[in-house]
């Protein structure tokens, strides 16, 4: 990491976005105290992380998407009682705990049976409520709805946001700009170490503002027709959503030209179904600025 500077406000999701590799994880593992900067500062609820772990690691805790942070071989509920005992709350305090989390992730049928039974989703819910044990005051989210299916994240995320409502700190980390742009007050776009941007997802996209964009929806085969795009003058980056039928193409140009014949022009021979210009999204942005960060 190389300058990184937060402050994170009680109660609110805190988003770092940013390609694989750019210090995501790395920041969030600094602040739980995992891990140690090689210099600089750092605090978490007026503890330093140098001097204070043992108090922040009271009153945090940790969910990474896909991890395999549980006991597989037992069941929900007695990973919940385990972790529970490892930061040592009180007995009487801690099985009515549990069962208050079983019912919020929607596990208390599922409390008894062995985790290794557990669907994916109801591993993820089980995380989430495992990093609720403590009733941190700040919950940190490294990807957590990571290969689940659409109506499971969307049930997470509305868990998260109600955790937020509460008064629980978030800070999240995802690849999902929707993701981002729906939970987040305050979003920093890190690249290679650094801030590149920060702001609320508004202000990050009016940032582009001034950027033209264009959208082209398109049948199979189209790889060699993302190729042709990515070759002409005057488009910064394309990005690209597919399936094995079709691709919508999300053209990005240096300068706010009208591209559309051109593009038009160049894919004449292929499936086109649509091209139109379209306004800056919160991924537009960041593929904009992570992309002139790279060449910087």
């Amino acid at each position: 990491m190389d300058g990184v500077n937060l402050s994170i406000r009680k109660g609110e999701i805190f988003g770092l976005l940013g390609p694989n590799g750019a210090g995501k994880t790395t920041t969030i593992k600094m602040l739980a105290t995992i891990l140690l900067p090689t210099s600089g500062k750092a605090t978490v609820l007026g503890y330093d992380i140098w001097k204070d772990p043992v108090e922040i690691r009271k009153r945090i805790n940790l969910v990474s998407g896909g991890e395999r942070g549980l006991y597989y071989r037992v069941s929900g509920r007695q990973n919940l009682r385990f972790f529970s005992d490892l930061y040592k709350v009180p007995r009487h305090i801690r099985d009515r705990r549990v069962e208050e989390l079983l019912e919020m992730v929607n596990l208390t049928e599922a409390g008894d049976r062995r985790v290794e039974d557990y669907s994916r989703g109801m591993k993820q819910r089980l995380h989430i409520a495992r990093g609720l044990v403590n009733d941190p005051e700040v919950l940190f989210l490294d990807e957590p709805t990571i290969g689940l299916d659409p109506e499971i994240a969307h049930d997470l995320r509305g868990m998260i946001r109600n955790l937020a409502q509460g008064g629980t700190t978030i800070v999240l980390t995802t690849h999902y700009m929707g993701e981002a742009e729906e939970l987040c007050g305050d979003i920093n776009m890190i690249c290679n170490g650094k801030i590149v941007a920060s702001g609320p997802p508004s202000m990050l996209k009016d940032l582009v503002r001034d950027k033209t964009v264009i959208e082209i929806e398109i049948l199979e085969p189209y790889l060699a027709a993302i190729e042709s795009v990515k070759a002409l003058e005057g488009i910064s980056s394309v990005t690209m959503k597919g399936d094995s039928s079709r691709a919508i193409l999300r053209a990005h140009l240096e300068d706010g030209i009208d591209m559309i014949p051109t593009i038009a022009s160049r894919l004449q021979g292929n499936r086109l179904i649509r091209i139109s210009s379209e306004e800056p999204s919160l991924e537009d942005a960041y593929m904009s600025l992570v992309t002139n960060n790279d060449q910087s």
